[in-house]
């Protein structure tokens, strides 16, 4: 069974990866480059994106949320280059301003939502185990009662009646 670390690796590198090609093309056409799903640079996006999120899913470690940014960026920037090698590629004269202001918010949300995600994964994947750990456990058994058997003579009960106490039973005389 993998552990919480582990899950939690590889869903932040297929989120680190898929956000990464998501902004790129959003941010690449909110700025005006061209992107048409025929073009070979989508595939080049595809490929890219996917190894960068198989190396950042390849790592056991935990990461902070600037960590998460940084990741994001170099994911988003790898993104950037392979949108550009279109060979009908272009950029108006203002609208990089735009693209770049894009990338930008994209990077700390898409932080903060991963970080999230992590979060709840591993919470999820903890709170699931101990559950499955206690269902799992055999219920004990029961003790069972012991019971003495005397070896040797057995006292009468009558002479312990009559010796058990001084004076005599019952109630007071009235006078």
């Amino acid at each position: 069974m993998r552990t919480p670390a582990e899950a939690t690796a590889r869903l932040r590198g297929a989120f680190v990866g898929s956000a990464s090609g998501a902004v790129s093309i959003a941010a690449h056409a909110l700025g005006g480059g061209v992107v048409a799903p025929g073009q070979s640079s989508i595939a080049l996006l595809i490929a890219a994106c996917t190894v960068v999120g198989v190396t950042v899913g390849a790592r056991r470690t935990r990461y902070g949320l600037v960590e998460v940014m940084a990741l994001l960026a170099i994911g988003q920037a790898v993104g950037h280059v392979a949108l550009t090698m279109s060979p009908g590629h272009h950029h108006g004269a203002g609208t990089t301003a735009i693209m770049g202001g894009a990338h930008l918010l994209a990077i700390p949300v898409g932080a903060l939502l991963i970080r999230g995600a992590e979060i709840a994964v591993t919470r999820g994947i903890s709170a699931a185990s101990r559950t499955a750990r206690v269902l799992s456990t055999r219920p004990a058994v029961p003790f069972a009662v012991a019971y003495t058997v005397p070896v040797g003579p057995l006292v009468p009960a009558r002479r312990l009646l009559f010796s058990s106490g001084f004076g005599l039973r019952g109630p007071p005389l009235s006078r």
